[in-house]
C-alpha cells in the first residue's frame, strides 16, 4: 500500500528548520504533492514530545503512514514504528539517548537559532530510558542511512541495533548527513509514497 502520510522527527537541539527536514519537505511537496506531511517542533521532554506526536497523528491511517527521524528523532521514530506498526526511515539514529544525553542536563542552545534555548531536565533521561526499544520486531519495516564518519554516534552501535533492516552504510559522512540530498531517491524509493 502506498504511503499517504509522512511524519518527520528532528534531532536533539534541532528543529523543523534543519537542512534534512527542509530538503525532505521540498521533495515530498514537489514529487508527491498528495502526501500529508508533518514535521512538528518537538518538546524537550521525550514523554511530552511523543504524547503530542501521537495526538497529532491520531487520525492518520496506520497502514499507509510512515515515520522518519534523524538522530534523537530516529530513536523516537523507532519507538513509534514499533508501537504503530508502520514503516520507518532512520538517519544516524540514536540508540541509547538516555546514556548519551545525560551530559546535556541543563540549558541547551538550538543549532539553527542559538538565541533560542531550552532546559533539559534530569527527569528527561528517565523518560528516554522508558522509551528504549531493546529489539526491533520487523526489520523489513526499517531503512537506515548511517555514516561511518558520524562524529556524535557510533556507527557500529547504530547498525547493530537494526539487524536485518535495509541499511545504507556510508563509508564516511558526518552526523548531519551533509550530503543528504544524495540519499533522497533511495529514501523515497523505500517509502513508496503515494
Amino acid at each position: 500500500m502506498p504511503i499517504t502520510h509522512l511524519l518527520y522527527l528532528h534531532g536533539f537541539r534541532s528543529s523543523p528548520a534543519s537542512n534534512k527536514a527542509r530538503l525532505m519537505a521540498a521533495a515530498v511537496a514537489s514529487r508527491h504533492p498528495g502526501v500529508t506531511w508533518l514535521c512538528p517542533a518537538l518538546a524537550a521532554s521525550p514523554k511530552q514530545a511523543m504524547d503530542e506526536v501521537l495526538q497529532a497523528i491520531a487520525h492518520w491511517p496506520k497502514d499507509s503512514m510512515a515515520v522518519m527521524g534523524s538522530s534523537l528523532g530516529g530513536f523516537y521514530a523507532t519507538w513509534l514504528a514499533e508501537r504503530l506498526g508502520c514503516k520507518a526511515v532512520l538517519l544516524n539514529p540514536a540508540v541509547h539517548p538516555a546514556r548519551d544525553l545525560a551530559a546535556y542536563i541543563g540549558k541547551n542552545e538550538m543549532w539553527h537559532d542559538p538565541a533560542q534555548s531550552f532546559m533539559f531536565d534530569p527527569a528527561f533521561v528517565d523518560e528516554l530510558l522508558a522509551q528504549e526499544i531493546a529489539h526491533i520486531s520487523r526489520p523489513e519495516r526499517y531503512y537506515a542511512v548511517i555514516a561511518r564518519g558520524d562524529e556524535v554516534l557510533d556507527w557500529r552501535e547504530m547498525s547493530g541495533h537494526y539487524p536485518g533492516a535495509a541499511i545504507k552504510l556510508l563509508p564516511a559522512g558526518d552526523h548531519a548527513l551533509s550530503d543528504f540530498d544524495q540519499h533522497l531517491d533511495d529514501i523515497l524509493k523505500f517509502l513508496a509514497l503515494a
